[in-house]
């Protein structure tokens, strides 16, 4: 008997079609998301879930700290301000994962770090904007 595969992310349509029409190059942890995510309409996408310009924090689990960021494309993108670009290892392991999900990257030195999804502090779709 096949087991169902029940999918640890979940992502809007509208968030999947513009990043896929980004030009530079995917990382392995954003291939990932799309792969593991089930696809739903913006309005279907629960408010507990990291979507596109979502605000949200983090605790990272090797030391602790936590982090407020927001989820963004490339050109939005402010690291040392918080804003994630969606193109970074960081942003593509958080893309679709709920609060109490635990994420997963690699820096360019390959070293592992960990985070947990904390809490969700904006989403746009559970404001009722599912255009952004």
């Amino acid at each position: 008997m096949k087991k169902l595969r029940t999918p640890e992310r979940l992502m809007n349509e509208l968030d999947l079609a513009r990043i896929s029409k980004l030009t530079a190059p995917f990382p392995p942890e954003l291939l990932e998301a799309i792969d593991d995510s089930e696809v739903i309409t913006p309005q279907e996408i629960p408010s507990d879930v990291i979507t596109m310009n979502s605000l949200f924090t983090v605790v990272e689990t090797e030391s602790g700290h936590s982090n407020k960021l927001m989820l963004c494309y490339p050109n939005d993108a402010e690291p040392a301000k918080g804003y994630i670009s969606i193109l970074s290892p960081v942003g593509a392991s958080l893309l679709g994962r709920k609060a109490g999900a635990l994420a997963q990257w690699a820096t360019p030195s390959g070293e592992q770090h960990f985070a947990v999804v904390k809490e969700i502090l904006f989403q746009p779709e559970a404001s009722g904007d599912y255009t952004t």
